[in-house]
């Protein structure tokens, strides 16, 4: 079998440039929009885009200021609502009219958010994990991913490293865990604007699922969010939530192959 290479690009965005990943070609099908946690990047989907891309294209995009693409110059200008723009801006680019989205951590908000945006270009959500936040637990995330100033110590790039080891899921190598390491660190000191902009979306999060009138597919792993993203069945309108206890952080680069078969399984049944 064939596997698709993935080849990289840019476009302009309202923030600078916009990176992305693409594989495969365009079809009858939706084109995949894969969208990212935050601080990663289009990296994440590298090595499941190909299995995904077997009949499809298949689209990873870097929003403003992670991966490659540009950071804004305010931090205001960064949220949930401006990283799902960037990923339109892209589609429209491409000229690509109808897809179904795939969104991980904050990339969840993100493609809810964006189907909002213009429903009927929208065929399929599909969220590894659902962030249902509760008031009282915004507050300590905000206070737990507070930017840490770099210091000659390295405290900033340490406990990035003993936070990727604490949430190593099944299968996520040493390798794959500096790879991870190496996605966190171009953020610079912006590298945390992302998760700022999911906690302050995090109530508007639950009114979009609330609305969603696409099919939606929530992945829950074995990882952080597991708890959390159990609250979201109260909220599905039209989908389901699913658990993968045998899958944790680093999965996409662990079992690509068994993840692709899962999300286009999901996509392909009628609904």
């Amino acid at each position: 079998m064939h596997i698709p290479n993935v080849t990289r690009h840019f476009t302009a965005g309202q923030f600078g440039q916009l990176h992305f990943r693409m594989a495969g070609k365009a079809s009858t099908k939706p084109a995949i929009v894969c969208l990212h946690m935050v601080s990663k990047s289009s990296r994440s989907y590298q090595n499941v885009m190909p299995f995904l891309a077997k009949d499809r294209l298949v689209i990873a995009i870097d929003y403003p200021g992670y991966g490659e693409s540009s950071l804004p110059t305010d931090e205001r200008q960064t949220t949930i609502e401006n990283y799902a723009r960037a990923m339109w801006q892209v589609l429209d680019h491409l000229d690509i009219q109808h897809v179904d989205l795939l969104g991980y951590h904050t990339g969840c908000m993100v493609s809810v958010c964006a189907a909002r945006q213009f429903p009927l270009r929208v065929n399929k959500v599909i969220n590894i994990a659902a962030p249902i936040f509760r008031d009282e637990e915004i507050q300590t995330f905000c206070d737990m991913y507070a930017p840490l100033p770099i210091d000659e110590a390295g405290t900033r790039f340490t406990i990035m490293w003993q936070r990727i080891l604490e949430h190593r899921g099944p299968g996520m190598t040493l390798q794959m865990c500096a790879d991870s390491m190496a996605e966190n660190l171009r953020g610079g000191d912006a590298y945390e604007w992302g998760h700022m902009a999911a906690f302050q979306h995090a109530k508007r999060y639950i009114d979009n699922i609330k609305q969603l009138a696409q099919p939606l597919l929530v992945m829950n792993l074995n990882d952080d969010m597991h708890e959390h993203s159990k609250r979201v069945d109260e909220y599905l309108q039209i989908g389901l939530r699913k658990d993968y206890m045998h899958w944790g952080a680093g999965f996409l680069d662990a079992y690509p192959v068994d993840v692709a078969n899962e999300v286009l399984s999901f996509l392909e049944d009628a609904p």
